[in-house]
């Protein structure tokens, strides 16, 4: 399982530091697109396995809406859109108006009340699908659009969605042999029984590494670096026991078999769901990077 693991992250990551680092917000969004779907239809197939069915067109639907208006709110706030520079006014007017990601969250909500008022399941059905549909929007796809934000975050935008990734690559990485090498001590064994808390100390430790990997590569001071780090590292290993959460409901090992040695799109991700906007917002409130 291990060599598994491993050759898959071999080939993967090359690809996707190309991919970041290399193509413009516009090819990232279809790339995010893809995975977004993916994983979210591997928590359909968790609900599926909880006896709970989702609206599942509706939701893939509004997640790629939600992703657009993403992308569309990055495009507008640099000026760009269409590889057309536009006028200050222009820029306001199209900033103010057009549609953002929580317009796409408000019609998603209006349309699970139309299709639960007016489906065929018998209600006792029909609230577990809204409640099974929501969460799918809310806890997986959502937040992995902020891979956008962050990604068009001004000049170090790709820079800095790379130092999520590697800062979640390696603190799993870490967990994970330090937690096979030395854990004894049960992290959240209700959840996920063979975390440690000795793989998450080692796990979390490694953020220094990350930050002194990337203070000289990125604009930015390195008690900020340290502290994106930390709080990058706690959001992920939150959202890698949410699903964790989530398997455990559904009586499942893995959410999918489509990454040898690491499960399903959802099991790889997982981390980088919560982690991703939690950085995002870290570096907008606290040190927002020139355009």
């Amino acid at each position: 399982m291990t060599w598994k693991r491993i050759a898959t992250a071999a080939v993967l990551i090359p690809v996707v530091v190309a991919l970041v680092l290399w193509s413009p917000t516009v090819v990232v969004a279809l790339v995010l697109a893809l995975v977004m779907l993916l994983a979210l239809f591997e928590y359909f197939a968790l609900g599926d396995a909880m006896g709970h069915r989702a609206y599942r067109f509706w939701t893939a639907t509004c997640a790629l809406i939600i992703l657009y208006f993403q992308w569309l709110t990055t495009a507008i706030r640099w000026g760009e859109f269409g590889g057309i520079i536009y006028p200050p006014r222009l820029v306001w007017f199209l900033h103010r108006f057009f549609p953002r990601a929580e317009d796409a969250v408000f019609l998603f909500v209006l349309g699970i009340a139309v299709i639960t008022l007016a489906t065929k399941r018998p209600i006792v059905e029909a609230l577990p699908s809204a409640g099974i549909s929501s969460s799918g929007l809310l806890l997986v796809a959502f937040p992995l659009t902020y891979t956008i934000r962050l990604h068009a975050l001004g000049s170090e935008g790709p820079r800095l969605l790379l130092f999520v990734l590697v800062l979640i690559w390696t603190s799993d990485s870490a967990a994970y042999f330090a937690g096979r090498a030395l854990g004894k001590h049960p992290f959240a064994p209700h959840l996920s029984p063979k975390k440690t808390w000795e793989g998450a100390i080692v796990g979390f430790a490694s953020c220094i590494l990350v930050a002194l990997a990337f203070m000289h590569w990125l604009s930015v001071p390195f008690v900020i670096l340290l502290g994106a780090s930390a709080v990058g590292n706690i959001a992920g290993q939150a959202g890698d026991l949410l699903e964790s959460a989530y398997k455990r409901s559904a009586g499942v090992k893995d959410s999918g078999a489509l990454l040898p040695g690491h499960g399903g799109m959802l099991d790889r991700i997982d981390a980088l769901i919560l982690a991703i906007p939690v950085v995002w917002y870290y570096f907008v409130l606290l040190y927002p990077p020139s355009a």
